[in-house]
This record gives C-alpha cells, structure tokens and sequence, in this order.
C-alpha cells in the first residue's frame, strides 16, 4: 500500500504521542510536527510506502528530542504483561489456528496508529477477542507451506505470543524458521536485544535483523542483507506480522519473486479496513500467493 491523504493526520500523531513521551517542551514538539509535516508533504506522491516515510520521521523525532527509545518503558512492561497472560492461556491452545489467533490478538499492542487504542487490560482483551475469532482466516491454504519460515516480528508484547507460535510451528509441524526483528529501537517494535531476551535466538534456528543498520519500520527491500535475502529466496513461507509489514510487503511482492506470505494482524486504520472490506479492529490470517 502507498501513503494517502488519510495517513498525514495518523503519521502527525503519532510524532506528537512519541515526543510527548520524551518532553513537555511544547517548543520541540512543536518543532518536530512542523519539521515531520514537511517531511511528508514531499512524499504525498511519491511510490515509496508509509513505513519507509514513518521511519524517516521516527529516526528524525529520535534526533530533535534526543531519545532514541522513547519506548522503553513501555516496551518493558508489554512484555511483562504478556508473559504473565501467556502462563494463564497457553495451554488453552490446540492447534495452528489457535496460535496464530493468539498471535494475531497480540498485535493490538501496537502504538503506530492514533486510530487504534491499546487496551489496558490484555487479559480482559485477549479473551473476548479470542472468542471473536478472524474477519478473513485462510489458515488452511498456508499450512502446508509451514516448512521453511522466515517469521517477520512486529511489536515488544505481541512477540511473546509470536514465540508461542514459534514453538508450536517448531515441534508440531518440524519447520526451520529463521525469525526477523529490528536491528535498532523504533516505536514499540521488537529488537534484537528483546528477542534474545526472550529466547528466540534459542528457539529459533536463525535470528536476523530487518536492516543491518539504521531503525526501520516495516520491511525496506533496500536495507535487507544478503543473507536474509537468501533466506527469503528460498523460504517455503512468509509469516508477516503487522500492517507496517503488510503495508512493506505488498508492494514489495509485485516487484519481486517472494514465497507466499502469510499477514498476521490486526486491522487498525480505515484504510486497510477497508481494502478489506472488513471492520476496524478486525484480525486477519490472510494468504497471498
């Protein structure tokens, strides 16, 4: 998907949310709104898709306010949350739906949208979304492609229940998976270093980054290395995780001779609700050959 009209007010907030994260100097804020607005305003037209743009404003807002994880915190107790409810419902899961539904709910902990709310009470959340289930779910036609993964990480919390469908991917279904996150902090996303604090560079049998260097959201088919590259070149499976990644990918794949994707999420903005033609709020287990 490319940048709309409908994207500038979402990018604008959530460049406000994330400096008021760090500072109450209303002069920087307003400073770094002003400079991000410009900076999207010479990208109304172009080709290049929303995550390329939001990153460049993320990485420029970490240099105006100093802070380069404004997140911290946040992230920190995400993921305590999320352990603590993975104890509570792990064992309630049976089979490849239901991993991926847990995976999928996780995505609501996400603070890229000013659309979306993050619920304060996961365990509330968690289990009445659950009992919803999935707008779109195609599990069926991806499931036997689960041999050769590359599983593309979204946010810190959310990658809690993506180990769990790691594991059952791993013991269940025999895959080799190589698991990606970001090299570097942007918004809540996953890193490096959060991954490996929770064990999935044990779990998995590779873990990458999604660059080599500078924070990115999304996936940049430009800032990849040559070894995901292959990877993904000879992957059976992408399970893409997001909308930033949906939003990278989908436009990557027209260009480009990739396996089949699998995009997990959870549908946050008018904009994908409706190329889906479902409800904001939605989640989607959808497959794209």
């Amino acid at each position: 998907m490319l940048i709309s009209e409908k994207c500038v007010e979402c990018l604008l907030g959530r460049i406000e949310f994330e400096c008021r994260l760090t500072t109450d100097d209303e002069k920087i804020i307003k400073k770094a709104v002003s400079e991000c607005k410009q900076k999207i305003m010479e990208n109304i037209n172009s080709q290049v898709p929303p995550p390329e743009i939001s990153s460049e404003l993320h990485r420029h807002v970490g240099t105006i306010t100093g802070n380069k994880d404004p997140y911290k915190k946040i992230k920190e107790s995400n993921n305590k949350d999320a352990i603590e409810l993975e104890n509570r419902i792990k064992d309630k899961l049976t089979n490849l739906h239901d991993y991926c539904l847990a995976a999928s709910i996780g995505n609501t902990l996400d603070y890229g949208s000013p659309e979306h709310e993050v619920t304060k009470n996961l365990d509330v959340f968690f289990r009445e979304e659950f009992s919803k289930g999935f707008a779109i779910e195609n599990i069926r036609d991806f499931e036997p492609f689960c041999r050769n993964i590359i599983y593309i990480c979204d946010n810190c919390g959310e990658i809690v229940f993506d180990r769990l469908l790691i594991k059952y991917l791993k013991e269940k279904k025999r895959a080799r998976i190589v698991v990606v996150v970001k090299k570097n902090p942007i918004i809540n996303d996953a890193t490096l270093k959060e991954a490996k604090e929770l064990g999935l560079d044990i779990i998995a049998d590779k873990i990458l980054t999604n660059t080599d260097s500078q924070a990115e959201v999304g996936f940049n088919s430009s800032l990849i290395s040559g070894e995901l590259e292959d990877e993904m070149k000879n992957a059976d499976l992408i399970i893409s995780k997001g909308m930033a990644n949906y939003e990278s990918l989908s436009e990557y794949k027209k260009k480009n001779n990739i396996p089949p994707i699998a995009f997990l999420m959870m549908i946050k903005c008018e904009q994908v609700a409706d190329y889906f033609g479902v409800p904001k709020g939605s989640r989607v287990a959808y497959l794209e050959k």
